[in-house]
């Protein structure tokens, strides 16, 4: 200690509460070393050394009249913080004999009072080392392999106690619960509850109440008895222990071989996510929302969510729960969600187990995105009638509790990402459970191979939450730590992990051989007794139960498991696990047209504008902005030249007032990523914002818009499972520039594509892509078009590449106005958000009007904007077909070529809106116009990329059936590239002239 002045100086400021009462003898020692340093001990002298005052300041200090301290009151707790003078310490009933009165007895020397202060400084010291560090003490692995860090700093020694100094009463103030103590009980309590079968880790928490909150759940002596369980309770958890390993032997016996993914070896999980719904009801939780791996999966959807296990077995000998005549590739049987109901001490919960594909760790956003949706429902019904302002956001009822992976948990990016979302506007959920199943092995893969950090669970550390690692061979011990996180969720609303060190007793899958690369792990598990086995025995041991009451326990089960086995083999499932709940009155997709009913009265379309436009005056707007505000609303009461910015706000404020919410988020999505939205205006005085989409009038629908964290793959994921839940809320997600979306390609390919077809679960996310090729270079050019055109198929997602606002702001409230729901993908504009002629009227907009899956020419339907007449129909040579900004590089072109008097008046310019369904009867229609002309396919991006493969065959098999001239279109474009676009602006410009040459050659 007398070596080491920059720790002691950290302990007594940490800890100054101890020994107000001795400041009278510290300041006379602060003296004397000011006057002579020699004077004092070796450990005082490093200790002044460290604060650096000055001499003369200490002696003037010293010397300070009555004035400098007031005595003539009592000493009480809350004056004490101010003058150093703590009242005497109250006795302790428990102790044997009274607590001392003062920081030392009466009469005290001042070697006495040092020496006692010195005592409970070590001691808190102690104390406060197994906070930090008991965890690494504490016996967490069920094989032995991974033993307990032996750290000097939880040993009594390296605090300067020796074997003479166990048994002497130390004063500490109630910390442990103990007014004094000894060294001998201080260690005993801090084994018991930090190096035992749980190891808390929370003192990385920066809110005092939180860690004091811990603290108080978990330390004491008594604590012990306290948080034990009742018999009852025991054999609750034995119950559900031969429930989870009779059923995992039950399919090893008559599925041998068979991939089942099971739970052998982490059995306690069952009992422990009991807990979470028993406890989390009593809470206040209605609803939970789990996402988990394939491990384990079988047992948590008949022991805990209740699928009967007759329809288990039925899949197993290779029959669907799905009725024969719903539609549906399937799933393997361990990737398959489920819904139940469990009741607990007259608290019903509602479980829902997400579907999600063999990708560890992508269904945790999802699950975050459905329960911020399902707390949405509470918070909406809870302030009806109330402003926005007033809205109580009690985010208590519906818990996402996420199942992990030890080496996914670990390595797996997208968990750091939804950690980052935690406390996010627009994506708190009010805390989530993470329970960890710590298998210590990632497939073949050891825990030192997998990852750098002491524990899987290590990431958590991010946000502050406190993690508890702890044995799964101890059910009680797991089940106590689920308990405890469930309430912490509650208390605190913030995300938690239980961590359970446990093993796998087969390898990655049942026909596996773990010993190739783990021989010495699976000797040891070979060796091992099993979770329930060893707890049987302890509960016999404490005369809970006894053998004979264990075996029949057993026996009775596998008559139970018997008899559904036998039950599966005539199985037959009556009704499919979807439409129903909030998606009551969402069916099939039916028929051809599917326009919606998405025009809105021209007049309303007025009130709209001009409450989006007119801000309050009290609102200090940019000056630009208000020339833009001002500029939307010229257009809107004049009816003419409406930007992409004002149809879409105008496609939002219909929605929100027939009651449909608005979600949007992304990467600048309040601003724009091209400065063209402005949904919120930001207050130029106080940086308040104001929503004039959520002004519209009394009772309107609410919209949220959120500038999102720098993340595609989680908030993708999360607006995907925000949407799983609401049908009834436009949700959108927007990427900075459509380049990035590649960032979420997991997402897209076993989600938004598939989601549909595996899963029976529809869903209307919408995506917006900036797309366009405008010399930006190769990762400010293209949304990849071609990679989700690759992935449409059996009418499983809307692919679309608008040209006018008018067609912008009717597929955005087409979303909403059928009677049906899939994903849109959008490629949107960038430059095109401010084109002269990329606009449209309000006429546009208005009833009558509606999506046009493919549009006409400008020079058809506005010869004085296109700049040319063209010929009719019968004489055109060529129709050009095409879709997107490309359109108006033709329409430049073609403009140009007619002024420099080049022959390009039989060129016709037709734009495919929609690529995916495939628009045919709209092409037929208007294809056939054309007899003699031939067809070409012109697109901005290179050849191997853009629409061109999906459009050919498609294309082909139209033109099949059309008796005209042209039989196959001809590819116009760039070539193929490795890269999607050129670096260089001089090379963009070069490539861009020499296809639209081509095009009308």
């Amino acid at each position: 200690m007398a070596d080491d002045a920059g720790r002691l100086n950290q302990v007594f400021a940490e800890t100054s509460f101890l020994y107000g009462a001795n400041a009278g003898f510290i300041e006379e020692l602060h003296a004397k070393w000011a006057a002579d340093p020699s004077s004092v001990s070796d450990e005082w002298r490093s200790f002044f050394d460290q604060l650096k005052d000055g001499a003369d300041q200490v002696r003037q200090a010293a010397e300070a009249g009555s004035w400098g301290r007031g005595v003539a009151t009592e000493p009480t707790e809350e004056t004490a913080a101010f003058d150093g003078r703590w009242p005497a310490a109250k006795p302790d009933p428990k102790a044997k004999g009274a607590a001392p009165k003062s920081g030392a007895p009466t009469g005290a020397t001042a070697e006495d009072i040092k020496a006692a202060a010195h005592d409970s400084i070590r001691a808190l010291m102690l104390i406060r080392g197994w906070r930090v560090r008991g965890h690494l003490q504490a016996s967490l692995d069920p094989l032995g392999i991974e033993q307990p860090v032996q750290n000097p700093e939880l040993t009594p020694e390296f605090y300067g106690f020796t074997g003479a100094d166990l048994d002497r009463p130390i004063y500490l103030d109630g910390v442990l619960g103990l007014q004094t103590g000894t060294i001998r009980e201080v260690m005993a309590i801090l084994k018991r509850t930090y190096g035992g079968h749980i190891g808390v880790q929370y003192m990385h928490i920066a809110e005092p109440d939180e860690k004091a909150w811990l603290q108080q759940r978990i330390e004491g002596p008594d604590k012990f008895q306290e948080n034990a369980f009742t018999k009852e309770g025991k054999l609750a958890i034995l119950s559900k222990l031969i429930e989870a390993e009779t059923f995992e032997r039950f399919l090893h016996k008559r599925f041998p071989g068979t991939k089942r993914f099971g739970l052998d070896g982490g059995e306690a999980m069952v009992p422990a996510l009991e807990q979470v719904i028993k406890r989390g009801g009593a809470l206040g939780v209605d609803e939970i929302v789990l996402g988990m791996a394939h491990r384990g999966r079988l047992n948590v959807l008949a022991a805990v969510m209740g699928k009967p296990y007759r329809a288990i077995f039925h899949e197993f000998q290779g029959g669907s729960t799905v009725p024969s005549d719903i539609e549906g590739s399937g799933d393997v049987k361990y990737h398959m969600g489920a819904s139940s109901d469990r009741e607990f001490d007259g608290n019903t919960v509602h479980l829902s187990l997400t579907a999600n594909p063999s990708h560890l760790e992508i269904v945790n956003p999802v699950v975050l995105g459905k329960a911020r949706a399902k707390q949405a429902f509470d918070i909406r019904d809870a302030n009806q009638g109330k402003a926005e302002a007033e809205w109580a956001l009690d985010r208590t009822k519906v818990l996402p509790l996420l199942i992990h992976g030890d080496a996914a948990f670990a390595g797996q990016g997208v968990v750091a990402e939804c950690f980052a979302l935690m406390g996010l506007k627009g994506y708190r959920t009010g805390g989530t459970i993470h329970f960890v199943v710590n298998n210590q092995i990632g497939f073949t893969t050891s825990p030192r191979n997998s990852r750098s950090s002491p524990y899987p669970s290590d990431v958590a550390l991010m946000v502050q939450a406190p993690i508890f690692h702890v044995n799964g061979d101890d059910p009680e011990a797991v089940v106590f730590a689920a308990k405890v996180a469930a309430e912490y969720r509650q208390k605190f609303n913030k995300d938690v992990v239980v961590d359970m060190f446990c093993y796998r007793r087969f390898g990655h899958n049942e026909g596996d051989d773990p010993t190739f690369t783990q021989p010495v792990m699976y000797a040891k598990i070979r060796a091992l007794p099993s979770t329930r086995e060893i707890y049987a025995q302890r509960l016999i041991d404490d005369g809970v139960i006894d053998q004979a009451g264990v075996d029949a326990e057993v026996s009775k089960f596998e008559q139970f498991l018997d008899a559904e086995f036998d039950a599966g083999k005539d199985f037959e499932a009556k009704k499919a696990d979807w439409l129903d709940g909030q998606w009551t009155g969402i069916g099939l997709a039916d028929g051809d047209e599917r326009r919606g009913e998405t025009g809105i009265p021209l007049e309303m379309l007025k009130g709209y504008g001009a409450r989006l436009t007119t801000p309050p005056n009290s609102v200090d707007v940019h000056k630009t902005l208000k020339r833009v505000l001002d500029g939307r609303r010229a257009a809107i009461e004049s009816g003419e030249n409406l930007d992409w910015a004002t149809a879409e706000s105008l496609a939002f404020a219909g929605l929100l007032d027939e009651g449909f919410p608005v979600r949007l988020s992304g990467q600048d999505s309040q601003r724009g990523t091209f400065s063209q939205r402005h949904s919120a205006i930001v207050d130029q005085t106080t940086e308040a914002r104001y929503v004039p989409l959520n002004h519209l009038r009394d009772g309107q629908a609410h919209f949220e818009v959120i500038d999102s964290c720098l993340s595609e793959e989680a908030v993708l994921g999360f607006e995907y499972g925000y949407a799983l839940s609401d049908p009834n809320t436009l949700v959108m997600w927007e990427a900075q520039f459509g380049d990035f979306v590649n960032g979420a390609q997991v997402v897209i390919d076993q989600f938004i594509s598939s989601g549909e077809r595996k899963w029976l679960r529809m869903c209307g996310l919408t995506m917006l892509l900036p797309h366009g090729y405008e010399g930006q270079g190769p990762e400010h050019s293209s949304a990849r078009l071609e990679r989700f055109l690759q992935a449409c198929a059996e009418d499983n997602m809307q692919v679309a590449n608008c040209t006018t606002p008018a067609n912008y702001f009717h597929i955005l409230r087409r979303q909403m106005h059928r009677p049906f729901r899939k994903p849109l993908i959008l490629m949107t504009p960038k430059s095109l958000l401010r084109h002269k002629k990329a606009v449209s009227s309000l006429a546009d907009l208005a009833e009558g009007s509606t999506f046009h899956r493919v549009l006409h020419d400008d020079a058809q339907t506005r010869p004085e904007m296109a700049g040319v007449t063209i010929k009719a129909d019968k004489e055109i040579r060529r129709v050009v077909l095409c879709s997107g900004k490309v359109y108006y590089d033709l329409l430049e072109r073609r403009e140009k070529d007619a002024q420099a008097g080049k022959p390009v008046d039989d060129v016709y310019l037709m734009r495919l809106e929609q690529f995916y369904p495939w628009p045919m009867k709209s092409l037929l229609t208007e294809l056939a116009r054309f007899p003699k002309a031939e067809l070409v396919w012109c697109q901005e991006e290179p050849k191997n990329m853009g629409g061109w493969t999906f459009v050919d065959p498609w294309l082909e098999l139209t033109l099949e059936k059309l008796d005209i001239k042209a039989k196959r279109a001809r590819y116009v474009g760039r070539p193929a590239s490795a890269s999607t676009a050129a670096g260089q602006m001089s090379r963009h410009l070069k490539e861009l002239d020499a296809f639209l040459t081509d095009a009308f050659a």
